[in-house]
């Protein structure tokens, strides 16, 4: 028994030593940002005379400026830029996540005349590049005159998503039959069926693509780009360009900036990873 129990140690110590060694060239940018946020231009830049092979020492600032961070929340106005963000986050989050679980619901639980089909062709959507439609969507939103609003950004969230419409339906195959036939045979309709039966056991899923669609928007650069025009809407990635000068870029302010920006994003990930494995894991099979 404990020749078994050592192996076993070994086998995990083995299996987290590889991972820890793979995920460095992966962590190597993060760092490499981490560090250029607390350096000057100096430190960043150095003269002709200092420029030679890379040192281990580089990852290092000396002296550590720690007042890059503050004066680059000074350099732009970060607290609108956060507001905007997390209004574009959390709207969309939640139209997206409710309107596909109503679909998928009506996929995975309904009988209907072309169901198939109908699933089929949400499905190819996903295999439409978006560059395709960019110009034809923002000519469009741009003649019932949303450019320059938040509409062309929100609205279209509340018409489901082909790929958390698919995740939904698969977890929704995965719920017995038998609890919708004894919520039916109480007079329950399927909308109360829906919101009362379905959507609380769904809570690993909707946990799952809410995470999704709330990094996608974190993170959306090429969003705000084409449809708003004011500073005063800008979001923290679209407003991270304002320290990128036409003469002179801030790159330490950039990565200060960067920084904050990236560690709510972390922080969300960690709490909600049991959560997301759970529903990734919860809608391959039955």
């Amino acid at each position: 028994m404990s020749t078994v129990l050592k192996q076993s140690k070994s086998v995990r110590f083995v299996a987290h030593l590889t991972l820890i060694i793979l995920s460095i060239p992966c962590l190597l940018p993060l760092l490499w940002m981490i560090s250029t946020s607390l350096k000057s231009d100096a430190q960043i830049f150095p003269s002709v005379g200092e420029i030679g092979g890379f040192r281990l020492s580089d990852f290092i600032p000396n002296p550590i400026l720690w007042s890059n961070y503050p004066e680059a929340m000074r350099s732009v106005p970060f607290g609108t830029y956060l507001q905007n963000t997390l209004f574009l986050c959390i709207s969309t989050t939640i139209g997206a996540v409710l309107s596909s679980a109503l679909v998928a619901y009506g996929f995975a639980r309904t009988k209907f005349r072309g169901q198939k089909i109908l699933f089929i062709l949400v499905l190819s959507t996903l295999m439409l590049p978006p560059q395709v439609t960019m110009i034809p969507t923002f000519l469009l939103y741009k003649g019932i005159g949303w450019y320059g609003t938040w509409l062309p950004l929100v609205v279209p969230s509340f018409f489901g998503s082909a790929f958390y419409i698919f995740l939904m339906c698969q977890f929704f195959r995965t719920i017995p039959n038998e609890l919708s036939e004894a919520a039916r045979i109480d007079g329950c309709g399927e909308l109360r069926i829906f919101f009362q039966i379905m959507l609380p056991l769904s809570i690993p899923v909707m946990a799952t693509c809410a995470l999704f669609q709330f990094i996608g928007a974190w993170n959306d650069f090429l969003g705000p780009l084409i449809y708003l025009n004011s500073p005063s809407q800008y979001t923290i990635a679209y407003g991270l360009q304002q320290f990128m000068g036409t003469m002179v870029s801030q790159w330490s302010y950039l990565m200060a900036a960067t920084t904050v920006f990236t560690i709510p994003i972390i922080i969300l990930f960690f709490l909600a990873q049991k959560t997301f494995i759970q529903g990734i894991a919860t809608t391959g099979g039955k």
